[in-house]
């Protein structure tokens, strides 16, 4: 059966030659909080020479409308005799109503899977293994990901004891990508940052959605917070970032690109800081000249009258 964990699915199709329906499905499974199914089509879809493969989502028309889900996925053939290669084949896709399935109608040839010596149909049974990685999920999730493990249902009181509290429904306003639920929001913005920083949050260590969401904020906070002027951050703001840049790094966030990004930010605070210092100097150079130069004029104003006043003496001259 599939697994959250490592998000596999083991499909064993038995009596896969003496099917007679156009196509079969597999029992749903649940990876990234969303049930999916295998769809095969055991003599092709429109093609007789081919096993058509999809991935499909379960339950598709019941899905409230709008919704939307992107995933990576592969198929492998699995060739149950040691030491033969098995065949895998990868894609991705933006699941939706128009388009609730995704998958490879060539798989692969049926007369290589139904001959018995190449080692794909044992006893009568093909081994297909899936693989599913859900990028992003527009919409509410099937299953809320704190159902996959009940120790995760619980909320713990303030003296740590366990409540039966379930924890709450994920808001309708929250978006999942790359297995982080960020606001509509902040959609665009992780986004970006997955896409030029696809290592980010690879090794990251937190399994609670609760704390993985916070993190993304705070995550997501750092990077607003760099495209602020230098001279409007506080050095008790630039401490706090690196607080919490430390933080993010040892619950196993790469963010080396992030951490140069701030590096330039104090650097450049410091030399604002010296501009602004030569700024004032030159202020109170400026004021400082400007009063020697009002002094100057007081004092040779005050001796051009006494030059000039009109009670001169032969006595003044003599």
């Amino acid at each position: 059966m599939g697994s959250e964990a490592d998000k596999k699915f083991t499909w064993m199709i038995k009596n896969f030659s003496s099917f007679q329906s156009e196509h079969i499905f597999s029992d749903p499974f649940v990876v990234g909080g969303c049930k999916w199914r295998l769809k095969a089509f055991p003599k092709g879809n429109n093609n007789a020479d081919h096993l058509s493969l999809y991935l499909d989502v379960a339950g598709s028309k019941s899905l409230p409308c709008g919704w939307r889900r992107h995933a990576k996925l592969s198929f492998t053939i699995v060739n149950q005799i040691p030491h033969e290669l098995s065949v895998l084949r990868e894609t991705q896709h933006w699941f939706d109503q128009k388009a609730p399935d995704w998958g490879f109608k060539w798989m692969f040839p049926l007369g290589k899977l139904k001959a018995k010596k190449d080692g794909f149909l044992v006893n009568g049974e093909v081994k297909i293994v899936a693989e599913i990685e859900v990028l992003e999920v527009i919409g509410k999730l099937d299953v809320p990901e704190e159902a996959t493990d009940p120790l995760k249902t619980l909320k713990r009181n303030e003296d740590g004891a366990v409540s039966s509290a379930l924890l709450e429904e994920t808001p309708k306003d929250l978006v999942f990508i790359n297995g982080f639920q960020v606001l509509s929001s902040q959609v665009d913005l992780a986004r970006r940052v997955f896409e030029a920083h696809p290592e980010t949050a690879l090794e990251c260590c937190t399994k609670n959605q609760e704390l993985r969401t916070s993190n993304m904020n705070v995550l997501l906070s750092l990077i607003k917070m760099l495209f602020k002027w230098p001279q409007e951050h506080s050095e008790d703001d630039l401490y706090d970032a690196e607080a919490a840049l430390t933080y993010m790094k040892s619950v196993g966030f790469k963010l080396d690109w992030l951490e140069k990004k701030l590096d330039e930010l104090k650097e450049n605070k410091k030399k604002c800081a010296h501009v602004c210092e030569i700024e004032q100097q030159l202020h109170d150079l400026e004021l400082k000249c400007k009063d020697l130069k009002n002094q100057l004029n007081k004092e040779i104003k005050a001796e051009i009258l006494e030059a000039t006043a009109p009670d001169l003496s032969f006595n003044h001259v003599v």
